[in-house]
């Protein structure tokens, strides 16, 4: 998987198809990542205990790591991952656009 934490990411497919967001956290076991703001659910919480408010909360759910895209933080377009190797020989994540390390 490719893409994790703390990436910006564009949603290519489903009801929220072109937002961009943070990736919250990503579960490489599941291929599943939750982004900032997108496939945002509402649930119903009932107060545990005395003094907590209850009522409807928004939360970000899990979407698959098929339908986002990485956007470069340089050329700032939605772009495919390669892989490279860094000058201290370390292999690293690169732009297939522009060439910039990620």
């Amino acid at each position: 998987m490719n893409i994790k934490t703390n990436d910006t990411v564009v949603v290519l497919s489903g009801r929220d198809k072109g937002k961009q967001g943070k990736v919250i956290s990503a579960d490489p076991k599941n291929l599943k990542v939750i982004v900032e703001g997108v496939n945002v659910a509402k649930k119903h919480q009932r107060p545990m205990r005395q003094g907590q408010e209850g009522g409807i909360i928004s939360k970000e759910t899990p979407i698959y790591v098929s339908k986002v895209q990485l956007i470069c933080p340089k050329c700032g377009k939605a772009t495919r991952v390669a892989h490279g190797v860094n000058a201290e020989g370390k292999k690293t994540r690169v732009c297939k656009k522009c060439g910039a390390e990620m």
